[in-house]
């Protein structure tokens, strides 16, 4: 019987699958992933493989190291993780995509009074538009489960029209505490089960600017105004090895 407890296990899958759509989507063998690289306290180093299909449309993150837990004895610091991902990515010209829905699937223990929560944010690199994918699990909770997130159309972000793109991806974990009067009845539950969250794109034509550069988005060129934080360059610079090993820093 497993003990009473708070803990969110995370792990992550991110899937670049076309829709079928031949007239707005590229062929499969004309996308590819070229490089991951990691870095955050979810995700520290040799903690993260990566594993490509050979059409090259979808790649597969695991993460060993990503997971939050509250109870007696826990630092504060173990109630929230966090990670930053770069995927560079090719596609022909005159083609875009975005990303439209999320699933989530993974295990969570929690007692009554306290609640797990999981986001994502992404966005293209010159662009100023950012769209945020939140998820929250409110105790009590204990087993595995299974949600769908459709992100709706006025928050799309698409990638720049062009031959290539940098998606960025900082996702973050979290748990909330009960209040004082119940920090007493928790206790850690270690389990083995895997937080897993894979992305579903969509495509559709697009006419590059300057040339087919790819620096243009279709929602400007991105200079000028705020722009969404830019990673840390301490946090960010281990690369994933695409065959299913974690390259040595």
């Amino acid at each position: 019987m497993k003990s009473a407890g708070a803990i969110l296990a995370l792990a992550a899958v991110a899937a670049s699958n076309p829709l079928p759509s031949p007239q707005n989507a590229p062929s499969g063998h004309e996308i590819e992933i070229t490089g991951i690289t990691y870095g955050g306290t979810g995700c520290p180093d040799q903690t993260v493989q990566g594993l490509l299909t050979d059409d090259k449309k979808t790649i597969t993150l695991s993460f060993d190291a990503y997971t939050v837990q509250s109870g007696p004895q826990i630092p504060a610091t173990e109630r929230r993780k966090f990670c930053q991902l770069q995927l560079k990515l090719k596609y022909p010209a005159g083609f875009q995509f975005s990303i439209f829905s999320a699933d989530y699937r993974g295990y969570a223990s929690l007692e009554k009074g306290v609640k797990g929560t999981t986001q994502s944010t992404y966005y293209f690199s010159g662009s100023q538009d950012q769209t945020v994918l939140p998820t929250t699990f409110e105790g009590p909770m204990e087993g595995n489960y299974l949600k769908h997130d459709e992100i709706d159309a006025a928050s799309t972000v698409w990638s720049p029209c062009g031959e290539n793109g940098m998606l960025n991806i900082k996702s973050e974990v979290r748990i909330v505490p009960m209040s004082s009067t119940g920090l007493n009845l928790l206790t850690v539950d270690t389990v083995d089960g895997k937080f897993t969250q894979r992305y579903y794109t969509q495509w559709q034509k697009c006419t590059p600017k300057n040339g087919g550069n790819g620096n243009g988005n279709g929602n400007g060129n991105g200079n000028g105004g705020l722009r969404p934080p830019q990673f840390d360059p301490d946090n960010l610079g281990r690369e994933v090895d695409l065959s299913g090993r974690p390259i040595q820093s």
